[in-house]
């Protein structure tokens, strides 16, 4: 399938007091029109950046973009001038972020909020732009739309904040959505709501979709594909169902390892010891040895390749076979 977004080791470091923190460090990555693919990884692994390098909105300083390349369908967004990256941005790539009452403007009402960017961008009368709320509202299964768009985002639950978020995200119909982590902070069941509605209005308008999380479950659900993240790189890529099966890296498995199992009540859960590193100062070789049960003298001294395995897949471990392979 032809990618509607490439993303080609793209770099960012973070400009502090403190010193400089590699941030992102060669991310690749591309999806397709209707396919769903995963950013996984623990906080702090780099997925947000990634995400917000993609839309053009990070804050510079301290965030800088120091190489790579940003494509939708085919045209370089890192070197477009800023208002045709406010063109893309919404139209072409809309982004739907995990606190949506941060997101959503306290002072103005959700149907202002959804109605302000028809009127400017489409160039629709207030009567057309508050019909067409009112139908994104409905579309995402908000009750009483007509009544609701004229109420504050304070006024809404946690869950109906996440959706109105969504109605927004889909107001320029986008052909890229980037969802951020969009069941931060919900209950279970409302989680399982977002997600199904996330998955019905994809299929419904033919969206290419990257999810960033860090739930296993949620993943497990939806993704085609799955990228593993980890200091700042892409530690694994493989189709779901692979890597649910036999994971190619030692993060990944143990990341697997750490799911709570129903069958496993009463015992402990299994956890990776250590920390994540300082993006301040990544450890040489491979940034997962120090916590790596499989670490050999080479993982401390070279930066393992991203090595290719069978299916499309790929692992950056210098030992990716065995670990596929249980060895």
């Amino acid at each position: 399938m032809t990618a509607l977004l490439e993303v080609d080791d793209l770099r960012v470091e973070f400009r502090t007091r403190d010193g400089v923190a590699r941030v992102l460090n060669g991310v690749s990555y591309h999806v397709a029109a209707g396919e769903t693919l995963a950013v996984l990884g623990e906080s702090g692994s780099g997925k947000s950046v990634t995400a917000q390098a993609v839309m053009g909105i990070l804050d510079t300083p301290p965030a800088h973009v120091t190489g790579g390349s940003v494509r939708f369908k085919g045209e370089e967004l890192l070197d477009a001038a800023p208002e045709r990256r406010r063109l893309v941005r919404g139209e072409g790539i809309a982004m739907v972020f995990q606190d949506a009452l941060s997101a959503l403007n306290p002072v103005f009402t959700v149907g202002f909020q959804i109605e302000e960017q028809l009127r400017l961008r489409r160039g629709m009368s207030r009567k057309d732009a508050r019909a067409r709320a009112v139908e994104l509202l409905d579309q995402v299964k908000i009750p009483h739309a007509r009544q609701r768009v004229r109420e504050y985002p304070h006024q809404f639950s946690g869950g109906m904040r996440q959706r109105a978020m969504i109605a927004m995200s889909l107001a320029l119909d986008p052909e890229v959505l980037i969802a951020d982590e969009p069941t931060t902070a919900l209950d279970v069941t409302v989680q399982a709501q977002i997600m199904d509605l996330l998955a019905e209005l994809q299929r419904d308008r033919g969206m290419a979709m990257v999810l960033i999380t860090h739930d296993l479950g949620v993943v497990a659900e939806v993704a085609d594909r799955i990228a593993v993240m980890y200091a700042g790189r892409i530690v694994e890529h493989a189709d779901a169902r692979s890597l649910f099966r036999a994971p190619g890296h030692p993060y990944t498995s143990a990341l697997m390892r750490s799911l709570p199992h129903v069958e496993a009540k009463g015992s402990e859960l299994s956890t990776i010891s250590g920390l994540p590193p300082s993006l301040l100062a990544i450890p040489p070789g491979c940034p997962f040895h120090p916590r790596c049960p499989r670490a050999r003298d080479v993982c401390s001294v070279d930066v393992p390749p991203q090595v290719p395995l069978p299916g499309g897949r790929d692992s950056a471990c210098h030992f990716a076979e065995q670990e596929v392979s249980g060895a």
